[in-house]
């Protein structure tokens, strides 16, 4: 059975992105890091939200610009939008409700997990009782401000059960089961 999991890397303060979705404070934390390339190679499709899928780009200007993990990883995507864009995007699909996304996402993954980027598309998930896993990497910086881990209104708690822990490179990770 395909894994849906949100596959982000974090500030200490619980920040995926800064102010504004700026996103530069990632590029002191690139480099090889063989957590980061298994998780590429686990994963067959990406379900992504509009916001990143258009959003910044720490790699502008750089070999890896616009594309998913740095150019690291390839495959399908599907962006969460009610805003496709005009012209037809190699390699990305477009779909306007959560269901339809998620169904092409994990036709498109085979039996291997589909990455959720993006708070919004993977709060969406959650919300819906089919976020499988959250996998965080967790960069040693603090932001301030910006785009949360999660929004989560209403105060319900959320149970998660610790899958992994580990460290490789810079930034420890772990990674969570949703239990429902």
């Amino acid at each position: 059975m395909t894994v849906l999991q949100y596959q982000c890397t974090m500030s200490l303060d619980g920040f995926i992105a800064g102010v504004g979705g700026d996103m530069s404070w990632l590029t002191p934390f690139f480099g090889p890091d063989p957590a980061v390339d298994e998780v590429m190679r686990d994963t067959g499709a990406l379900l992504v939200g509009r916001r990143t899928f258009g959003g910044d780009d720490p790699l502008v200007g750089n070999a890896g610009e616009a594309e998913p993990y740095g150019g690291g990883w390839s495959g399908q995507q599907v962006v969460l939008t009610h805003r496709p864009p005009a012209a037809d995007v190699p390699g990305v699909s477009f779909a306007g409700d959560l269901q339809s996304a998620v169904a092409a996402a994990v036709a498109a993954a085979g039996d291997k997990t589909v990455g959720v980027l993006g708070a919004q598309v993977a709060a969406q998930c959650l919300a819906a009782g089919i976020l499988d896993e959250i996998l965080v990497f967790v960069a040693p910086v603090l932001l301030g401000d910006g785009v949360r881990l999660f929004e989560h209104d209403g105060g319900t708690n959320i149970a998660l059960e610790l899958v992994e822990r580990g460290r490789t490179a810079a930034v420890p990770h772990l990674r969570y089961r949703v239990l429902r």
